[in-house]
C-alpha cells in the first residue's frame, strides 16, 4: 500500500518520499539540509530507508542537497557534476524493488526535465511539476492514478502585477515555465477517477499565487467541468514550501495539510481547512 510525504515543495526546495511495503524512494532533495533531516526525523523516517533517489531535474531547488546522498542509486534525466547516476529517458520504464516507474518528458527551461508515473501494481502515483505544459498523449499514463503531484505554480493576474523583469514573467508564462492554476485544474478533470484518492497542488507561487487560490481554482473548475464518478474520499490538498503532507505515513491517517478540501463529499464550506 503507497504512502507518501510530500515534505517541501516550491521555489524554495523540493522533496518528496514515497513508500510501498519495503521499497522507499525519494524525488528530488532541493531544500535546505537543516530542514530536510528535521522533517525525516518528524516523520520517523531514515536516509538509510531510502532505495532510490529520482531526480527531475538539475535546478538548484531541485538538486541541492544531492551531495548529502551521493551513495545512493541515484536515477536523473542530466548528467550531475560528481555524481554517479542512472540515465532515464521518457516512457522508457524501470523497475525499482516493487515498483514500476516510468518517466515522462516535461516542457521547462532545464535540460530533459522530468516527471514520473509510479505504479504498485495495485496503486499508481503520478509526479507532474515544473513544466509549462503537459503533452495531451501523456494523458492516458495519468488517468486512473491513485495520488497525483501537480503543479499549480502561479495565478496569471498576479504574475503580471508582480514586481519581476518582464523576460522573467515571459519565461514564468511560456511553454518552458510552469503551470497556471488553471491549466492545472485542466488536466487534473481529464485525469481524476473514481479511483483517485489524493490530490497535491504542488510548487505554488509564494509571490505569484496563493495556496488558497490554487485550491478554489481547481475545485471550482472540478465542480463545473468534471462528469465522470469521484471517489469521496478525494481530498485535495495545496502543498506549502515547508508543510509537510502525509498520507497513510506510518499507517496513520492523511494529514492533508492547512489548506485542504474534501472534494469526494459534497464539499460544503465548512469543509475548507485554511490557516
Amino acid at each position: 500500500m503507497m504512502e507518501y510525504a510530500m515534505i517541501a515543495s516550491g521555489s524554495k526546495g523540493n522533496c518528496f518520499v514515497m513508500r510501498d511495503g519495503t521499497t522507499s524512494l525519494m524525488i528530488d532533495c532541493g531544500t535546505t539540509k537543516k530542514y530536510l533531516m528535521a522533517s525525516f526525523d518528524r516523520l520517523g523516517f531514515s536516509r538509510d530507508e531510502i532505495d532510490a533517489l529520482l531526480i527531475t531535474h538539475d535546478h538548484s531547488d531541485h538538486v541541492s542537497q544531492i551531495r548529502h546522498f551521493r551513495d545512493l542509486s541515484i536515477y536523473s534525466p542530466v548528467e550531475l557534476p560528481d555524481i554517479d547516476t542512472f540515465h532515464v529517458q521518457p516512457l522508457k520504464p524501470f523497475v525499482l524493488e516493487t515498483l514500476k516507474i516510468t518517466p515522462l518528458a516535461l516542457s521547462h527551461d532545464a535540460l530533459n526535465t522530468t516527471g514520473y508515473v509510479i505504479e504498485s501494481g495495485t496503486e499508481k502515483l503520478v509526479y507532474v511539476t515544473d513544466t509549462g505544459y503537459l503533452n495531451q498523449r501523456y494523458l492516458p499514463f495519468l488517468k486512473g492514478a491513485d495520488h497525483i503531484i501537480m503543479e499549480s505554480n502561479h495565478d496569471v493576474g498576479m504574475l503580471m502585477r508582480t514586481a519581476r523583469p518582464q523576460y522573467l514573467k515571459a519565461r514564468i508564462y511560456s511553454d518552458q515555465g510552469h503551470l497556471c492554476n488553471e491549466d492545472c485544474a485542466s488536466i487534473l478533470n481529464e485525469i481524476i477517477t473514481e479511483k483517485t484518492e489524493s490530490v497535491v497542488l504542488a510548487h505554488i507561487s509564494q509571490e505569484a499565487n496563493t495556496r488558497e487560490k490554487a485550491l478554489e481554482v481547481t475545485v471550482s473548475y472540478l465542480r463545473e467541468n468534471h462528469r465522470g464518478p469521484v471517489s469521496r474520499n478525494l481530498v485535495i490538498s495545496a502543498a506549502g514550501q515547508n508543510e509537510i503532507i502525509r498520507r497513510r505515513w506510518n499507517h496513520e491517517e492523511m494529514d492533508p495539510g492547512t489548506v485542504s478540501c474534501a472534494f469526494g463529499l459534497e464539499y460544503p464550506a465548512d469543509l475548507w481547512t485554511v490557516e
